[in-house]
């Protein structure tokens, strides 16, 4: 797609474009950008064997963006018509220069020229695909998960995709396109034995189009699925105290989504907020330790080819080598810094203004084994599943409870365990971590972070073992 095809879409030519700009910047706004979006959404639902449900949604406006020193002017139009989008620009031009102070900062035009040969595609467009083979998939995947597993009382799986057609231009005249398709799997089964039920979730995410769908993405869902269903039953709740805790590889690199990874957002940093604000450079854990976040991983959920105020998706290292490298920077925090942005600036819609928000966060392999971390443990747990957490960003303490694990005991796995919380704090859990495994694992799930606004992500970690948290449990 070319940009003739993006501003036929939205029905703006580039003079039009810089008219709206100027509308925006005629209070002596310093910066302003305009975001165009149109999204198509579509999803089906299998439920009691059918799929009996589903929904289709269009989405489709501009959102108007307006920097004066610190504050922001933001509004938006459902409708590309030049009046409406002229009464945005001025409401944002309004809001941004409402008693406002110059603070002498240019606003940069951070990480622009960066060459981008593109982090996803659509070989199969989701809208031109009919719904009757997805249909199929979706009871393929309820007949799977029947056949293999006799305790199963009930299956729900859901099937959607969008595709987002987005354009961007901004006051330094640079003009931004991107197709965005995203397919989503998400597949719940509840157990029953004796009167006790329990459940499994698997889900599956990327940025590409219906080739996504494939056997062996379905039979993967459904081993996922029915794996590990007798220790579900089996499982108890441990005795809780403070003990090592080895992480697996994989999902578990949520608690480093949360417990760290918002604590690396540069909004927090320069406003103070953060317990890691003001350590660029300083050492913050053990140099076997380097964490990124990335936006070019290939059709990754979080994958950027640009993000949403038109830099091109990048790498950043967050910690290299035990050190505070960067923050996650927009063009806001990039500008306060006097840096260039990381290309982290992104928003749920065009009803939002961009803050600075991860992509796919993860820990990269040290030198250890699985094996060996879990032999090294005396008495302590082993966790690979993670639900619902809390983390106060100013404090980085946390709190995630364990959906699956196992008790080690003497450098083994043994008892299978759940309904426990995990508790602790951020940097501690950094500082303390003694072994990084060998198997970074990227989970590649429906992961999507809330931060006012919800935006896809994804994360991952090889086997980590922390010298010690808190259990929560009897």
């Amino acid at each position: 797609m070319d940009n003739k095809y993006f501003t036929d879409r939205f029905r703006v030519t580039v003079p039009q474009m810089e008219q709206l700009t100027a509308a925006a910047l005629s209070r002596g706004g310093d910066y302003s950008d305009l975001y165009f979006e149109h999204t198509v959404y579509k999803d089906l639902l299998l439920k009691d064997g059918e799929v009996s449900s589903g929904g289709f949604h269009i989405d489709s406006g501009v959102g108007i963006r307006v920097l004066k020193g610190d504050k922001t002017g933001y509004a938006y139009s459902e409708k590309t018509e030049m009046p409406d989008m002229l009464h945005a620009a001025r409401a944002a031009a309004q809001i941004a220069t409402a008693r406002t102070e110059p603070d002498g900062k240019r606003y940069l035009a951070s990480g622009c020229g960066i060459p981008v040969s593109g982090f996803y595609k659509s070989d199969r467009n989701w809208s031109d695909s009919g719904t009757e083979g997805f249909i199929r998939v979706l009871k393929k995947i309820e007949a799977g998960i029947l056949s293999r597993e006799s305790r199963t009382v009930k299956v729900i799986a859901r099937l959607s995709w969008s595709e987002s057609e987005i354009m961007m231009f901004n006051s330094f005249g640079e003009l931004t396109c991107d197709f965005r398709p995203m397919g989503s799997i998400v597949v719940s089964a509840v157990f029953s034995e004796k009167g006790k039920n329990e459940n499994k979730t698997s889900s599956r995410s990327f940025r590409m189009g219906a080739e996504m769908i494939s056997d062996r993405l379905t039979d993967e869902i459904i081993a996922e699925v029915v794996s590990g269903i007798d220790a579900r039953f089996e499982a108890r709740r441990p005795k809780g105290g403070k003990m090592p805790v080895v992480m697996g590889a994989g999902a578990s690199g949520i608690l480093l989504h949360e417990a760290m990874g918002h604590s690396f957002e540069a909004d927090f940093n320069r406003k103070g907020q953060s317990v890691f604000a003001g350590m660029t450079g300083k050492r913050i854990c053990d140099e076997s330790i380097s964490i990124v976040d990335d936006g070019t991983l290939y059709a990754n959920r979080g994958a950027c080819n640009f993000d949403d105020e038109g830099v091109p998706g990048q790498k950043t290292y967050m910690v290299k080598d035990g050190v505070l490298n960067s923050y996650l920077h927009d063009r806001i925090s990039a500008r306060w810094y006097g840096l260039e942005s990381t290309g982290n600036g992104r928003r749920e819609s065009f009803r939002f203004n961009p803050i600075p928000r991860m992509r796919a966060t993860y820990m990269e392999n040290g030198n250890a084994s699985k094996d060996d971390l879990i032999a090294s443990v005396k008495k302590g747990i082993f966790v690979d599943e993670f639900s619902n957490g809390q983390v106060k960003i100013g404090e980085g303490d946390f709190t995630f409870y364990v959906k699956s694990g196992f008790l080690i005991e003497n450098g083994r796995l043994t008892s299978p365990v759940k309904d426990i919380n995990i508790i602790g704090n951020g940097p501690q859990a950094l500082a303390d971590i003694t072994g990084v495994g060998n198997d970074l694992l990227i989970d590649n799930g429906t992961w999507t972070c809330g931060k006012d606004q919800s935006v896809p992500v994804s994360c991952g970690i090889p086997t980590v073992l922390v010298r010690e948290l808190t259990v929560g449990g009897n």
